[in-house]
């Protein structure tokens, strides 16, 4: 299972719910940002809140390889480190989904168990933390799947949104690869959940504000 995991992780087609997610595309979109933008969005992404939440994934994995398995101090940190409500909203949302798919796999396993003690929604990175244990996925494979996730997340939102050729999608992705390491690198770095960077983009969180206000939308955030 290990082999496979992290081809199922970083599948778009996972159901654990992503598809209501855009990674922040839609409200930027609705802010003014064109397919231009979207190589430059990708990058200030993966240097921002990518960083906290491979780092907080990263930190959720080797809590939930621990006895006891204690997630209360990454949720902690990494809620502290998501201070807009409807970003934090979004995470427990797509956190529920990877929850019931670890619970389907391995309902008495100490990780899940973990989760449900924690708290009511546990955060989307620790619940892939704890997926992550299940399936035996190695700490740097599992956060190079967060990375990858949302850079196709952000170009498959991209393709209904701000139509073009789905080529370029493949194109953004690696021509950002060089950041993409960088990101993998900085949050694996990371030893403690004192040490989660607070990478919190203020033009990010205003627009998941006024998206949050909005009647008519196709992602949660």
């Amino acid at each position: 299972m290990a082999l496979l995991a992290p081809y199922l992780l970083a599948d778009g087609r996972l159901p654990v719910g992503a598809h209501t997610y855009s990674a922040g595309l839609e409200p930027a979109v609705a802010a003014g940002l064109t397919r231009a933008d979207i190589p430059a969005l990708l990058r200030a992404r993966l240097h921002t809140t990518v960083v906290t939440e491979a780092a907080a994934t990263a930190l959720a994995l080797r809590a939930a390889l621990r006895d006891p398995v204690d997630y209360a101090p990454v949720q902690e940190a990494l809620a502290a480190r998501t201070p807009t409500a409807p970003l934090r909203e979004a995470s427990a949302a797509l956190g529920r989904g990877v929850h019931r798919l670890a619970r389907r796999l391995a309902p008495g396993h100490p990780a899940v168990t973990a989760l449900t003690r924690l708290h009511p929604r546990p955060l989307r990175p620790v619940t892939l933390g704890a997926l992550g244990a299940v399936l035996g996925v190695a700490e740097e494979a599992l956060v190079h799947g967060v990375v990858y996730d949302e850079l196709q997340t952000i170009t498959s939102a991209a393709l209904k949104l701000l139509p073009g050729d789905p080529l370029d999608s493949v194109a953004w992705i690696v021509a950002v690869e060089p950041d993409a390491a960088r990101t993998v690198a900085e949050a694996l770095a990371v030893r403690s959940p004192a040490e989660l960077p607070a990478r919190t983009p203020p033009l990010t969180e205003q627009w998941a504000l006024e998206h949050d206000r909005r009647e008519r939308r196709l992602f949660l955030a």
